[in-house]
């Protein structure tokens, strides 16, 4: 778990979700623990809600993050962006 981004208004978590050395072998991948696809969790503090991507989505969102980067990465370019995301939030804040 890696805290990615932090504002007024969001939080973006990364979890990568690790691949057991059986699984891994199975895979074909080197033997020890390696990282698999993993997710993103996005907070919206304003909403407290939540959502939680994986998959495609996830792939989706690290690339219109990297664009950011790659363009113009004002803390304002990546709420809107972010905001996208969020009104697919429909699970409450808890802490944890």
């Amino acid at each position: 778990m890696q805290m990615l981004y932090n504002s007024d208004q969001f939080i973006v978590v990364q979890f990568d979700e690790i691949v057991a050395p059986a699984d891994a072998q199975a895979t074909g991948s080197a033997t020890g623990p390696v990282v698999g696809r993993g997710g993103y969790e996005i907070v919206d503090k304003a909403a407290r809600k939540e959502i939680y991507i994986e998959g495609l989505m996830a792939e989706s969102f690290k690339s219109g993050v990297q664009a950011i980067v790659d363009g113009n990465p004002s803390p304002e370019a990546f709420d809107e962006f972010i905001g996208r995301y969020t009104v697919l939030a429909q699970q409450p804040l808890v802490a944890h």
